[in-house]
């Protein structure tokens, strides 16, 4: 009776030892003798003791922080850089057998490509195009880990420290850049007003009614106006043919004969 209750404790021991429960985001890489077998799970699966070891892996996103490393750019600028890598195991069975510790594998490979990639760029591109080196390392990190069978979902850079000096610097760089587009604009504004002026001008040499007609608004313009002061503009044009009768008149000598004559 002693025995045969050794022995329903032993098998109930067992069977609780083997059975083994994996939830719907895990995966169960299974050992026979040292020799991969197979991927297991989810659900019920038995693994029997001393025969089979099973190692269990997540299959959920993964967020890892990146320490923050310090990076030098191409101009030589020296910045601290910190970032976050989303990533999740796709293959579990090269994420157990190719890799000792496949998280810290994947966090020492994203502080190397994280100074590398960036060390590639200057600071500005470091500050203005962070889409673009966040789809750089992402692409390099999915393409190294791809062995390991791991999927690099996303890179995201969270800060980019740099010193107070190079504040300064870079703000007294923005205003001259503000300053220098501003003196740009406005020479471009004059060039534009001094062309449009040239148009019109050859406009209204070509139709002498249009420039009588500006005339006249001029003329009710300036009569609007409460000054006291009114100046009539006259066209050349207009002018010219009074000076010139007025140059003849005073030119003109008298014929001969023509004085006045005394009366005796």
């Amino acid at each position: 009776m002693i025995v045969a209750m050794f022995i329903v404790g032993a098998i109930v021991l067992l069977l609780f030892v083997s059975i083994k429960i994996l939830n719907e985001y895990e995966r169960g890489v299974v050992f026979l003798l040292g020799r991969f077998q197979r991927v297991k799970g989810p659900g019920i699966i038995i693994v029997v003791p001393f025969i089979q070891q099973m190692v269990r892996t997540d299959l959920r996103v993964i967020t890892m922080d990146v320490p923050t490393q310090d990076v030098i750019s191409r101009d030589n600028v020296s910045v601290k850089v910190n970032a976050v890598v989303y990533f999740r195991i796709i293959d579990p069975e090269h994420a157990i057998i190719q890799v000792a510790n496949v998280f810290e594998a994947t966090s020492q490979l994203a502080q190397t490509t994280l100074r590398s990639v960036l060390g590639q760029h200057e600071l500005d591109e470091m500050l203005s195009e962070r889409d673009k080196l966040n789809a750089d390392i992402q692409e390099i990190l999915d393409r190294q880990t791809d062995a390991w069978g791991i999927k690099v979902s996303a890179v995201e850079i969270k800060h980019v420290d740099i010193d107070e000096s190079m504040i300064r610097a870079i703000a007294a760089q923005a205003e001259a850049e503000r300053s220098r587009r501003a003196k740009i604009i406005h020479a471009e504004g004059e060039e534009q007003a001094a062309q449009k002026l040239a148009d019109a001008a050859a406009v209204l040499g070509q139709h002498g009614a249009a420039l009588q007609l500006r005339y006249l608004q001029t003329l009710t313009e300036i009569s609007n106006e409460t000054s006291n002061t009114i100046v009539f503009p006259l066209p050349m044009d207009l002018i010219k043919p009074i000076m010139e009768a007025a140059e003849n008149l005073s030119g003109k000598k008298p014929p001969p004969g023509s004085g006045p004559r005394s009366l005796d």
